[in-house]
């Protein structure tokens, strides 16, 4: 079995580089079909989002514009379902084609924190393309969300951009914590 520690904690294989990379490209097909024609803006949600984000925009062959926000959020261990900030949103939104682009949907509170802040500024349409989804996790259930790479157990996911207390980010593939209990 493939173990890693990333601070003081174990970790498992859950999906591999390669097979993140060929979802990658399946989403960037779909994304190429689905907004031909269009110029839409990729939004990267940092800090997770950015090694996707990156891979994802390699794919695409149709004209789009890239951008990144970060949220401010309270720190803790735990979602403590409090966003203080939406840093770096462009108030150039109005009438453009946004793709929100997210390492992880698990509770959904930011993003839905992050979609209210978009629409306020009137686009002409707005999805979210995530790598991972946690559908056990979900609270507030997003319409937006149409573009999944993989749907994952509501377990503790490290590497390829989502991290354990800062470390992790590095790894080329995406890793489960082992449950010792």
């Amino acid at each position: 079995m493939n173990t890693i520690q990333v601070g003081d904690r174990s970790f498992e294989i859950l999906i591999e580089n390669e097979t993140i990379n060929k979802k990658t490209r399946l989403l960037g097909i779909q994304l190429n079909v689905d907004y031909e024609g269009r110029c839409p803006i990729f939004i990267g949600v940092l800090n997770g989002s950015f090694l996707f984000m990156a891979d994802l925009v390699k794919e695409m062959e149709i004209q789009c514009e890239v951008g990144f926000i970060r949220v401010s959020s309270y720190q803790g261990t735990g979602s403590t379902g409090t966003v203080k900030e939406i840093l770096g949103l462009s108030d150039q939104l109005k009438g453009r084609d946004i793709i929100l682009v997210e390492d992880i949907v698990d509770t959904g509170f930011t993003l839905k924190t992050i979609l209210e802040k978009v629409y306020e500024q009137q686009p002409a349409s707005v999805q979210v393309c995530t790598l991972l989804y946690k559908p056990d996790a979900l609270i507030y259930p997003l319409e937006e969300l149409k573009y999944i790479g993989f749907e994952i157990p509501n377990e503790f996911v490290v590497g390829y951009g989502l991290d354990y207390d800062g470390l992790g980010r590095n790894l080329t593939s995406i890793y489960k914590t082992i449950d010792n209990s």
